[in-house]
């Protein structure tokens, strides 16, 4: 079986890898496909924040090539596979199910952040920019796009207004960023991908939704200070 992992993640992230390419571009849920349709929702980050897929996906295409190739048989590596696979493999049809079923995009969007956590867990402390980083950034976006998602939604079905869906969704993204900060300290890049959504999201709310603005500002900051606890509990340790 560990033979086979590796082979399977290189065929999971392929696919994920490939799959832009085999859907439609994707600009954000349509809106007529809610009840109450989302014409730019206040959750949504300011388009260029989506440019991180790049470094994520070239980094990720690394790892793969890497893990099947060097380090095949590493018994580090072996418990990373099987829940990174679980993300990426599924994770490839994301843009297709998001064309025609926010909802179900958004239970799958969660279904590849949980995997997506459970293999940043699992990462060792060796090959940290091969394994671990890659798997951090990736991670980190999915928190903050899984958060979207939801927000998107809860304003959609009419379950809270536009700015307090954006909120909420910043506090769950908030939530998730600290809980995994606090496990992972010595993984900042998970916190650097949410920091940078944050950023997108403020950028995006300023200067109308001001609200929305200030909450996600109050979020960069308690992420931004476990990313510094942790970082200054390794330099102590060091």
């Amino acid at each position: 079986m560990k033979h086979t992992l590796p082979i399977l993640t290189l065929i999971a992230t392929a696919a994920f890898l490939v799959s832009p390419f085999l859907a439609d571009p994707f600009t954000g849920f349509d809106p007529n496909r809610f009840p109450v349709p989302q014409l730019d929702p206040p959750v949504q980050p300011a388009g260029y924040a989506f440019a991180i897929w790049g470094l994520i996906y070239a980094w990720l295409a690394v790892l793969a090539v890497v893990g099947v190739t060097l380090r095949r048989t590493d018994a580090a590596w072996q418990p990373v596979h099987l829940p990174l696979t679980l993300s990426l493999g599924p994770g490839a049809l994301w843009l297709w199910v998001a064309g025609f079923a926010p909802v179900a995009a958004t239970v799958l969007i969660f279904w590849m952040l949980g995997c997506a956590i459970w293999a940043l867990l699992r990462t060792p402390a060796q090959d940290r920019w091969l394994l671990r980083v890659p798997v951090a950034l990736y991670a980190g976006w999915l928190t903050a796009a899984a958060h979207v998602s939801l927000g998107v939604a809860l304003g959609g079905y009419g379950l809270a207004s536009g700015e307090g869906a954006a909120i909420i969704a910043v506090a769950g993204a908030t939530l998730v960023a600290l809980a995994v900060g606090w496990r992972r300290p010595d993984a900042p890049e998970y916190s650097a991908a949410v920091i940078w959504a944050f950023i997108a999201v403020i950028i995006a709310n300023m200067p109308d939704a001001v609200a929305v603005a200030g909450a996600t500002l109050l979020a960069l900051a308690l992420v931004g200070a476990m990313t510094a606890r942790g970082l200054w509990a390794g330099q102590a340790r060091a």
